[in-house]
């Protein structure tokens, strides 16, 4: 039933918690399995340059993304090796893009998806206006069948 399944990543434990569901799904359709990561050039970044001249700023800018594009596809093909181990066809994507919601979606489309995998934050009220929810977006505008859990805070350790 679902031949490609997207599985969306931000770099962090919440969001890997999604793999377990994503992974069983993959196993159980014998389905080829896309790990991205959205990334975005901060705001931060462009503001560290605002007191270089503009060719020095659009150099820092294109550095730093390429620098976290590089890491990003690491990142993801570290998440892969135990997948492709378990005999999952993974294929892994870093692409920049802003907004996050609209490039997930987007990329669904384009790329012929049949399941979206994501992991909520479970930002609430203000919280959830302040940071607006990727998950939601790709909920109400991707048109596919959504694969959504809301992850178990981390616990911290106390030494």
């Amino acid at each position: 039933m679902f031949k490609r399944i997207l599985v969306c990543l931000d770099g962090s434990k919440l969001s890997e918690q999604i793999l377990p569901y994503a992974t069983e799904e993959a196993l159980h359709f014998n389905s080829r399995v896309t790990l991205l990561q959205v990334v975005t050039v901060s705001t931060m970044i462009a503001a560290a340059g605002a007191h270089r001249a503009p060719a020095q700023t659009s150099n820092l800018i294109e550095e730093t993304l390429h620098r976290t594009l590089r890491e990003a596809k690491a990142y993801l093909e570290r998440i892969a090796e135990p997948l492709s181990k378990q005999g999952i066809s993974v294929e892994c994507v870093a692409i920049e893009r802003s907004p996050v919601g609209n490039a997930i979606v987007s990329y669904a489309r384009d790329n012929s998806i049949d399941l979206i995998s994501i992991a909520t934050h479970g930002h609430s009220g203000l919280g959830r206006v302040v940071f607006g929810s990727i998950a939601d977006h790709v909920l109400k505008k991707s048109g596919l069948p959504i694969l959504l859990i809301k992850p178990e805070e981390e616990e911290i350790e106390i030494e």
